[in-house]
């Protein structure tokens, strides 16, 4: 049977959603081993451990790791590799600044992104926006992966009892140090594991004209609020609110499309979602080719009623 290892995203404190995903995807090709990295980490660890699912937990504890560095954790990883067979991350934004560094150390390819397990190294991922889907074969001895957590189911977080190992290795590279990080706060849901999203577009015209339409919209369906790049590049709202193909990937059970025209690569970051509601005086807007719902009109009489409606 193959071993695989399954980079945890976390806080020190506990295990966030999409490292879920990549353990259900890991189940697939073989015994898992949860790998977490990080300083004062045993709480992850522990939580790490009750995943359904895992056989084992490596923790990796030292003040070197705090921030989860790329350049201090992808040589732990490559020297621990020695004893398993593949290596899957998130696709996120730690996921793929970490795994390809991975691949090189290993002198493999790296499969990004992918979609399903069709076989022990035959797997798909998208290519062109989302526009096509690859089925690729690897014929590397180890596998380096990042996954969509959008499309696999989330690992129960509980009934888990796997022992947790402590692990050293390579530390400090030199290469980089951690000088600070602005983190936007927010009561809302996260907007990866949001169940429904209200997302504005660039018709909104400004800041305070897209808090005004979406807030309250978002507020009645106790929802995350996203928006397009467009809206992002216009500085209605901060770059982490951004969904797309360079922003985040996203598939909640319900997703509101305010003043988005749906341009390929905002479709490739929702386009799963379980309901699209798309709002949009443009009856030909792409949106409307994946929306569930749609709505032809103008957004600022339409959704002042919606709110009022619920």
């Amino acid at each position: 049977m193959s071993r695989t290892l399954v980079w945890v995203e976390h806080d020190n404190a506990s295990v966030k959603d999409p490292t879920l995903a990549v353990v259900t995807a890991a189940a697939q090709l073989g015994e898992v081993t949860a790998l977490v990295v990080g300083a004062d980490c045993d709480g992850a660890a522990e939580a790490a451990a009750r995943i359904a699912g895992v056989a084992r937990v490596l923790k990796a504890d030292d003040a070197a790791f705090a921030h989860a560095l790329a350049e201090n954790v992808a040589p732990l990883i490559a020297q621990l590799m020695a004893d398993y067979d593949a290596f899957l991350a998130p696709a996120t934004s730690h996921g793929k600044n970490i795994a390809p560094r991975v691949a090189a150390l290993l002198d493999v390819m790296q499969l990004s992104d992918i979609l399903s397990v069709d076989g022990p190294k035959t797997f798909t991922r998208p290519i062109y926006a989302g526009n096509a889907i690859a089925t690729v074969e690897s014929r590397d001895t180890k596998l380096v992966m990042t996954v969509r957590g959008t499309a696999f189911a989330k690992a129960n977080a509980s009934g888990g009892s796997a022992a947790v190992e402590a692990v050293s290795g390579a530390i400090d590279a030199g290469l980089s140090s951690f000088l600070g990080a602005e983190i936007a706060k927010s009561e809302r849901p996260e907007l990866t594991s949001a169940g429904i999203i209200v997302s504005g577009g660039r018709a909104l015209k400004d800041a305070a004209t897209f808090a005004a339409t979406i807030t309250p919209l978002a507020d009645k369906l106790g929802a995350a609020i996203g928006a397009s790049r467009a809206a992002v590049d216009a500085g209605y709202v901060p770059n982490d609110y951004q969904v797309g193909q360079t922003g985040k990937i996203v598939a909640p059970d319900i997703y509101v499309a305010v003043g988005i025209s749906g341009a390929i690569q905002h479709l490739a970051g929702m386009k799963d979602s379980k309901t699209i509601i798309a709002i949009n005086k443009d009856e030909d807007a792409p949106i409307f080719q994946v929306a569930d719902l749609g709505l032809v009109g103008d957004l600022f009489a339409i959704v002042p009623q919606l709110v009022a409606q619920l």
